[in-house]
């Protein structure tokens, strides 16, 4: 259970609406299932707001399906990236709810339609070919309760692009930018907006890219103030960073 649902069964329990044991059952839970292969931290979501993330690279899609069960049994929604089709194939048999986002390469598992809390996270990217990290951040950001503004294909070759979208942008409460190339777009955002960035690298680019250093080091380096830096590719973090920024602005919830 989340933190909110926790103190709401300490609510229910106060206003005499539960049963003491049924409050005892759920804190007296073990705080993990272990699988052999894995061990399932089942008290995630009490202290971070939202349950274990499972990272499907290097697992087998008997792996991710097992670890996925333990998960969704105690949860309300569960996050699964980085898979690949088999992974898909294999959890949406087991649980026909679950939704396959290609692009992102990820799955979504919903049991009931969670209310969005208040702002807005805007994920901004500079091309097409980096919409795979983008889609990423969104879909993290929009699993974790928030309202996600999409604004892809704005990247400094074509400035206006940008500034068409601005008064959108500046509505957010957190603003996450993915780039590849020699990763400028963030730099341009930043001083453009009074809200915090989170700067993504991809390792989209020709031969000097290096895979996505090149962007990298151009966003650690960047003179636009505020800009925060996550690792090349990781669209999760930044949308997992950018959850927790909007909690904090709504009151943390």
């Amino acid at each position: 259970m989340t933190t909110n649902e926790a103190a709401e069964l300490l609510e229910k329990f106060r206003r005499g609406e539960i049963p003491r044991e049924q409050v005892l059952h759920a804190f007296q839970s073990a705080p993990v299932a272990d699988l052999g292969f894995a061990q399932v931290d089942t008290h995630r979501a009490l202290r971070k707001n939202f349950p274990e993330v499972i990272y499907g690279g290097g697992k087998t899609p008997e792996q991710v399906v097992n670890i996925a069960a333990q998960i969704i049994a105690r949860e309300e929604r569960l996050l699964i990236t980085r898979i690949a089709l088999e992974h898909a194939d294999a959890v949406q048999k087991q649980f026909p709810n679950a939704i396959h986002h290609e692009v992102a390469r990820c799955i979504t598992i919903e049991k009931s339609t969670a209310r969005k809390r208040a702002g807005k996270i805007a994920v901004l990217c500079a091309g097409t070919s980096d919409l795979p990290v983008a889609e990423e951040a969104a879909i993290t950001a929009d699993i974790m309760g928030n309202t996600v503004e999409r604004i892809y294909d704005i990247g400094v070759a074509g400035l206006h692009r940008l500034l068409a979208k601005l008064e959108t942008i500046q509505s957010a409460n957190v603003v996450i930018v993915v780039a590849g190339m020699e990763g400028a777009l963030p730099s341009v955002v930043a001083g453009l907006i009074a809200k915090p960035l989170i700067a993504v690298p991809t390792s989209v680019g020709y031969g000097a890219s290096f895979g996505g250093l090149a962007a990298l080091l151009g966003m650690l380096n960047s003179c636009g103030s505020g800009v925060t830096v996550v690792n090349i590719d990781n669209g999760f973090g930044a949308g997992y960073a950018a959850s927790q920024i909007n909690a904090l602005c709504s009151g943390g919830l």
